[in-house]
């Protein structure tokens, strides 16, 4: 049984009357719910939002959970409410007697359980303190956990404040109406570091045709988004704050090699040693030169069992990826393109970046240093840069570079990504999408890392422009069905 104690917070006589109006008021709407005409469709959508974003299974604490529907509609394997209002809990207990509910002031919140997510539905417009509360957030997260946020737009004041005078949204008190920097501000005083951001929700009423339009589709866009009834922020603990420590991963590099003979020796020559230890794994698919002939030829010469071979059974990179991760054992997962265009010897600040936090996924930018002559073909900039452009309001991160091949992740990341890999199917023969919408999917932070794009020494690239360009186009589509129009 979790229990929770609350300790005497301040003697702060605006923040008695505040905590004792509000315990009033929710016990009010519990013993007499107002009517919900407008709200019940605004409260079915959060749920489905909520469901996009948290897996269901996962250990789940919902701050300020009223009745308790929010967390049960997540099916978390864990889920805990908290709640000041004695009827809310008492209801909610009764509503879903699977869960657990605690009546507690957040504010005063002393529960050191680790949860995979913390819910702050439509909270911190309420609370006397968001930073006192967000701060004690901290005691319920492992570096892993991600803290979702969602709140009114202060554009929506004076129409919210219409719709409880005339009985169609449930009565409130005096509200913090906050934009989406002061929340990203407060998180970032509280110790924590924002993910990503969404304005969800146009049209609030539910109407045939209408609020499918508007809600999926029309916010989805600027500057319709900024117009949006509810603002969601996704967070996670800033690096260093929560658990992390001076460790040393093993690592796996996995080199798929197609048609790359000429460039097996500088690989075996130039992949440095990092961490507690590195393996590389050649992945070696339907090569029209004797590739596969000599990796193992240089490998028997070499006699090194940290080196591996590997022949995929299916085609495409995608496929060379997958079987490359399946058969590595570092706690660090590494892609590296065998045609050497991006230096191995960037691969020390990739891996720095797993271990110390700054990321969950790491991906390799082009884009920002000065390349080598003919390292890149002007048309293949343009749709580079067009692309970064999309994937990122795609992903709802910044990311420069979509197609460089150098992407690195932790062994735990990608299970997560694997575990979820039914929500979008078979659809990468790149094997770099996957593994980005998988990661935007599971709200990790993505870090773009600066790397120097070199000219090719051997070989001709494997990339077709318009094929894979109009490939790249449908995969858009694709992503855009799955991570925003939902």
């Amino acid at each position: 049984m979790l229990r929770s104690r609350v300790t005497d917070r301040t003697t702060d006589e605006g923040f008695a009357l505040y905590q004792e109006a509000r315990v009033e008021l929710w016990n009010t709407v519990a013993r007499a719910p107002s009517p919900r005409n407008l709200s019940r469709y605004y409260h079915e959508r959060l749920a489905d939002l909520y469901r996009f974003r948290i897996p269901e299974g996962s250990r789940v604490i919902e701050l300020g959970s009223g009745n308790g529907d929010l967390l049960a509609a997540l099916r978390p394997s864990r889920g805990v409410g908290i709640d000041f209002s004695e009827e809310m809990v008492r209801i909610a207990q009764e509503r879903h007697p699977e869960l657990e509910f605690l009546q507690a002031d957040v504010h005063d919140l002393d529960l050191s359980e680790p949860f995979d997510y913390v819910v702050l539905s439509d909270l911190v417009n309420d609370l006397w303190d968001v930073q006192a509360v967000l701060e004690r957030v901290a005691a319920l997260c492992t570096p892993d956990t991600r803290i979702i946020v969602n709140f009114y737009n202060k554009l929506w004041q004076s129409p919210l404040g219409v719709a409880r005078r005339t009985g169609f949204a449930d009565p409130l008190l005096p509200q913090n109406w906050l934009t989406v920097q002061d929340v990203a501000n407060l998180l970032h005083l509280a110790g924590f570091e924002v993910v990503t951001t969404a304005g969800e929700v146009l049209w609030p009423v539910a109407t045939p045709l209408l609020t499918r339009i508007f809600n999926r589709y029309v916010v989805k866009f600027w500057p319709f988004t900024s117009l949006a009834l509810t603002e969601f922020i996704v967070a996670r603990p800033r690096p260093g704050r929560v658990g992390v420590e001076d460790r040393e991963l093993t690592v796996s590099v996995v080199v798929p090699a197609r048609n790359e003979a000429g460039n097996i020796e500088a690989i075996l020559d130039r992949v440095p040693q990092m961490g507690a230890g590195t393996e590389l794994i050649f992945v070696e698919g339907n090569s029209t030169d004797d590739t596969y002939d000599v990796i193992e030829r240089l490998l028997a010469e070499r006699g090194d069992d940290t080196v591996a071979l590997l022949r995929q059974p299916g085609k495409g990179k995608g496929d060379a990826v997958r079987f490359g991760f399946a058969h590595a054992t570092g706690d660090v997962l590494m892609i590296l393109d065998a045609d050497l265009t991006v230096a191995p010897e960037d691969l020390p600040r990739f891996y720095r970046a797993i271990v110390d936090g700054t990321g969950d996924f790491i991906n390799g930018v082009r884009l920002v240093y000065p390349m080598e002559g003919e390292a890149m073909q002007f048309l293949n900039l343009l749709g580079n840069k067009f692309f970064g452009i999309v994937f990122s309001w795609l992903l709802r991160q910044p990311v420069r570079d979509t197609l460089c091949g150098t992407k690195v992740l932790s062994r735990d990341a990608y299970d997560v990504i694997v575990e979820n890999r039914a929500y979008f199917g078979d659809f990468d023969p790149f094997g770099d999408f996957d593994l980005l919408f998988g990661a935007a999917k599971a709200n990790m932070k993505i870090i773009d890392m600066p790397v120097r794009y070199r000219d090719r020494t051997y070989g001709s690239t494997n990339i077709d422009r318009w094929r894979h360009g109009v490939l790249l186009l449908r995969m858009s589509a694709f992503a855009a069905r799955r991570l925003r129009f939902i």
